[in-house]
């Protein structure tokens, strides 16, 4: 399991180790060897290496074992080890990933990017474009397309096409830059030293020296060296250590380093840019969402991109929903300017988690599919234009995501569960006709159990074996479910490791999926299509228990009885511990809804009444689920420009509602109609 990485807004660092001045107890050499003091101190914070024979020893492809390959590479560039190291692991976390690109493009343990080449032989997947953005039924539809991909042909930012730089300094082909490791680490070490020698820094053996080459690397080592978030977690890990072992099953070991300081420039504040909403520990800058007036073609008046507010004051922050952007970060920026187009309120960007702002905390984004869901949710784009399902994501994203969460979850007392954390992927469609555009990402490649451990929340065992609530966790590297589409219908997908487990009608892996009537309507069994959500559970999603058999287990989804695979040996979930539900007693079944809105009487008569509008699943009687929170009914009418925010208005009503996990989706039912069982 990775540890938890340190947060610098809710754990101050400690200071009682002395700063750069300490030269006398570094190495003097390339390969010196520190004091007796340091290097003890360093030994007892360390992870053990692994025993011989182990997957520590695995031969690499090209020779040697990884460790042995990170040392050569660091030997060859008079690179430190320790930097080559820690800076592969917050892009790669030391993967190879089979040689796949990642979502923005960049290959092997370096992530050197070839943006261009990742392009030209993308597989195309990618989620749905009918999804009306905004979601609100009193509305017309925001109906917009995707972004373009970028072509291969167009010209890219020097970040995504760093592969090329390290083959002009190793001489070594881009073909094996890609798929050898070996070649990778090569490259990344030559950037490094590249970087280092452009800042006028000697290529030194203390990688106290090498920061600013560290927060350089992400842009392609030959600009600013302003990926400091980068680098300072970078530097972290040099402190903290780590040890895992690798999707080619070959073990890596840092050796911590604990009285390693960064340079005093880092402790500084973090620089920002605009009146930001982000924790200090990541680079985060405000990059506005457009607001104004436009006219259309027809010379009708129109407004955009997202509605003025005043939350938390107006209305309660309930979710913050995890978005990929099927567009490069550039592309993103242009796009969120757009007043035609829909928002967000940051984007993230993938080479080094660098965040920018668009839309206020207190207003509400078009960016959901779900107005009500809009109306109480944050929305966070994370960059990937390439929707391949074997596309990965890099470390650095996914601290600085969990480090946002974890800081809007404080700012807005949001708990940090899968019932307000969600999938852009998990949020309902707001009513029956819409269930079957709503989009399908960040998809099942989206590593949730590494997200929410680096949030300091891991999914954990709650309860004991026989309890009637599982909260799904597979082994994500290890878990590896088929799924078809990515090069036509029905052809398998690349092996990849997944977050999500599969549901069956029975307890075999011959039983066909489950149903989802609002997907099919005529009652066909959902498929292994990567998009395809309708049979599909996701970790830390916590369903009630519907039966045991075997290695299988059943739990109550989409109103009928679903199977997974759960063997003793290879646990695909664990004992949870949450709220249960089931239809009041005289019901046979009882329905669905994909928004909380207040009940008829509740508008008054200058807002229009919003439907209820079920949605096309029924539970029955005896069937149980899993709910979250418990609210009144709330609608948020912003229809009008308001720059000033005094004409919305937000309905209440007396109703009350939970809400459930469904299926892959939440939903909500109302309190009346159920009875709590645990």
């Amino acid at each position: 399991m990775p540890r938890s990485f340190r947060d610098p807004d809710s754990a101050p660092a400690d200071d009682s180790s002395s700063g750069r001045g300490r030269r006398g107890e570094r190495r003097t050499g390339r390969r010196g060897s520190r004091s007796a003091v340091v290097a003890a101190a360093a030994a007892a914070l360390v992870v053990p290496l692994l025993t011989a024979g182990s997957p520590a020893t695995a031969d690499q492809p090209d020779g040697g074992t990884l460790q042995q390959q990170f040392a050569a590479a660091a030997d060859r560039y008079h690179v430190p080890e320790k930097v080559l190291l820690g800076v592969s692991y917050l892009q790669s976390r030391w993967n190879a990933h089979q040689g796949a690109p990642s979502v923005s493009g960049g290959y092997g343990p370096m992530h050197l990017t070839d943006a261009r080449t990742a392009l030209a032989s993308s597989r195309t997947q990618g989620r749905t474009s009918s999804e009306d953005a905004r979601g609100d039924s009193a509305r017309p539809l925001r109906s917009t397309a995707l972004p373009a991909r970028p072509q291969p042909t167009e010209k890219l930012p020097a970040r995504l096409r760093t592969l090329a730089r390290a083959a002009e300094l190793t001489g070594l082909d881009a073909a094996r830059l890609r798929s050898s490791t070996e070649a990778n680490l090569r490259g990344g070490a030559a950037l490094l030293a590249d970087a280092q020698r452009r800042l006028g820094h000697p290529l030194s053996a203390d990688p106290e020296d090498w920061y600013e080459a560290v927060a350089a690397y992400p842009g392609g080592g030959r600009g600013e060296p302003s990926a400091t978030a980068f680098a300072d977690d970078v530097f972290d890990v040099l402190r903290t250590g780590e040890s895992r072992t690798t999707d080619t099953g070959a073990a890596v070991t840092l050796r911590a380093t604990p009285e390693l300081r960064s340079p005093q420039a880092s402790d500084r504040a973090r620089r920002t840019r605009g009146r930001v909403e982000c924790p200090r520990s990541v680079d985060c800058e405000w990059y506005p969402a457009a607001y104004e007036k436009w006219t259309d073609d027809s010379g009708t008046e129109d407004y955009g991109n997202h509605d003025k507010a005043r939350r938390p004051g107006s209305q309660k922050i309930d979710y913050i929903v995890v978005h990929d952007t099927e567009g490069t970060y550039e592309t993103t920026l242009g796009l969120v300017t757009n007043p035609k187009y829909v928002s967000w309120n940051y984007t993230l960007r993938s080479s080094d988690g660098h965040v920018a702002q668009h839309v206020r905390a207190k207003d509400a984004a078009w960016h959901a599919g779900n107005w009500y869901v809009n109306s109480k949710s944050v929305g966070l784009e994370h960059e990937g234009f390439l929707t391949d399902p074997d596309a990965w994501y890099t470390e650095a994203m996914y601290r600085s995501s969990a480090r946002l969460v974890k800081y809007l979850a404080r700012r807005y007392d949001i708990p940090l569960d899968r019932q307000h954390i969600l999938g852009h992927d998990n949020v309902p469609g707001p009513t029956a006709s819409s269930v079957p555009g709503m989009h399908t990402d960040p998809g099942p490649y989206w590593d949730w159990q590494h997200y929410f451990t680096l949030m300091g929340k891991p999914f954990t065992p709650k309860a004991g074996p026989r309890s009637g609530v599982v909260t799904i966790r597979p082994d994500y590297d290890e878990h590896k479910p088929l799924y078809t589409g990515c090069e036509g219908a029905g052809k398998p997908c690349p092996e990849h490791g997944s977050s999500a487990v599969r549901l069956h009608q029975a307890p075999d892996k011959s039983s066909p999926l489950v149903e989802d009537v609002g997907l099919r309507p005529d009652g066909s069994p959902s498929t292994t299509g990567v998009n395809d959500t309708g049979a599909r559970a996701t970790t830390g999603q916590q369903y009630a228990v519907a039966g045991r058999k075997g290695d299988w287990t059943a739990v109550w989804y989409l109103g009928q009885k679903a199977w997974f695979h759960n063997p003793a040996g290879r646990r695909t979930a664990v004992p949870g511990r949450g709220t249960v539900l089931t239809p009041r007693e005289g019901r046979t079944e009882i329905p669905v809804y994909g928004r909380a809105y207040p009940e008829a009487d509740a508008f008054p008569q200058d807002v229009p009444v919003q439907a209820l509008s079920p949605l096309p699943y029924k539970i029955a009687a005896g069937q149980r689920y899993v709910a979250g929170l418990k609210t009144a009914g709330e609608y948020l009418y912003a229809v009008t420009y308001d720059p000033d925010a005094e004409n919305f208005q937000v309905v209440r009503g007396k109703q009350r509602y939970y809400q459930i996990q469904l299926g892959h989706r939440v939903a909500f039912v109302k309190a009346a109609d159920v009875r709590v069982v645990r």
